[in-house]
């Protein structure tokens, strides 16, 4: 039995996220959190490693459940990338991301069940030099063609609950949310085959009346894709689905926090004042581009554009963002009338929660040591920490220190 490793985080505070420690303490033991609390609470007992971070805080490692690549690394096209997905998850632990959930959008279906399939090997390691995928977001094929924003109109489809299984069998077991349109014929025993198979199903790129929403919702669909995107504009004589998202008490809603071109800051600011602060997800809707320079990248088959940051495809529709949580978080606390631990568990504990994981996204003993620090002074994000390994610190960024 190999020797247990105990190290011991000291920082300015910490976010667990539902409580702030001022100058608070984390031990690790492997790959678990043993304790937290204040640091005068600690003793440094021999052979433990001490982390000294006093000018940074410290959060739940974040968790990114609606990310489409990032690093040259596209999650629609995984089957003949250059790049691995391990660069995905060296940048992304650069943000303060420790889990995230790389996201395919509609393909021919050849191609759309070779990827998942890639996708799925990709994901079956046991370890990776940054943030961990968690599993697999499929957005679409079964979405509606009059909101098909970026993803190819040919691509999509209705619902086919064979195709369903054939997308379930050829990501092995890594499906965890599927993006459906509630207004498509069948869509009720979409939600119920998906249910069965431990896969959440989430309403989006739809066009559905209220009572389609309603109807998906009393089947179990629970989760609403990028509010306000992929779904009729809100209207005072129209509850469409994202009236139903923001005023149903059941429905979680994901929450692109780019601050600008996707969601403007008072609609964001809208969505956490209307909602449970249990139901709010912040997400970065994050493509290939994320962390490059401009230039011409693409999103499964549809090329895309980025520029100044903002990535769109030829005709000028929006796709996606280059943004990262760690600037999305910043976006929420700037905008929203929330406090900072209210703003954190949007991108800790809710992802995870709402996603079946009770293992991350809070600092508790027991839990997994995914940590996150940041500057106090810059936010900037200073050290990154998964299973109790650190994958990033900006002050030695050639390589993975554990």
């Amino acid at each position: 039995m190999g020797t247990r490793k105990r190290r011991l985080f000291i920082t300015g505070f910490c976010l667990t996220p539902h409580q702030t420690i001022n100058r608070g303490a984390i031990l690790c033991q492997d790959e678990k959190i043993l304790a937290i609390g204040g640091a005068s609470a600690f003793s440094l007992e021999p052979g433990l490693e001490v982390v000294e971070l006093s000018d940074c805080y410290a959060t739940p490692g974040f968790i990114d459940s609606h990310i489409h690549g990032a690093g040259n690394f596209d999650s629609s096209t995984a089957y003949g990338e250059e790049t691995d997905i391990n660069s995905m998850c060296q940048v992304l632990a650069g943000h303060g991301v420790t889990s995230f959930v790389p996201t395919v959008i509609s393909a021919p279906k050849d191609r759309l069940l070779k990827n998942l399939s890639a996708l799925a090997d990709m994901m079956s390691r046991d370890s990776y030099p940054g943030a961990e995928p968690i599993g697999i977001h499929i957005e679409g094929p079964f979405i509606n063609r009059l909101k098909h924003g970026s993803q190819r109109v040919e691509d999509i489809t209705e619902v086919d609950l064979g195709y369903a299984r054939e997308i379930i069998s050829e990501a092995k077991g890594k499906i965890k949310v599927m993006t459906f349109a509630p207004e498509l014929e069948n869509s009720v025993k979409l939600i119920e085959f998906l249910l069965e198979h431990n896969v959440h199903p989430s309403m989006g790129h739809s066009i559905a009346s209220e009572d389609s929403v309603l109807r998906a919702v009393d089947a179990g669909a629970r989760r609403c894709t990028h509010l306000y995107n992929g779904m009729p504009p809100l209207h005072q004589r129209n509850a469409t689905l994202g009236v139903v998202a923001l005023t149903d008490d059941r429905i979680s809603i994901e929450m692109i926090l780019d601050g600008s071109h996707l969601l403007h800051p008072r609609m964001l600011d809208l969505a956490c004042r209307a909602k449970p602060k249990d139901k709010l997800i912040g997400i970065s809707d994050c493509v290939q581009g994320a962390d490059l320079r401009d230039g011409k990248y693409h999103l499964g088959m549809s090329e895309i554009e980025v520029h100044d940051g903002l990535a769109t495809t030829p005709d000028g529709t929006l796709a996606g963002t280059t943004l990262n949580l760690g600037k999305g978080w910043q976006v929420l606390k700037a905008h929203s009338h929330m406090s900072n631990t209210q703003a954190a568990a949007s991108v800790t504990i809710n992802p995870a929660l709402a996603l079946g994981y009770d293992d991350r996204g809070i600092l508790k003993p027991g839990k997994r040591a995914d940590i996150s620090f940041f500057k106090t002074d810059t936010n900037q994000p200073r050290m990154t920490v998964s299973r109790g390994r650190i994958v990033f610190d900006s002050e030695n960024p050639v390589s993975v220190l554990d």
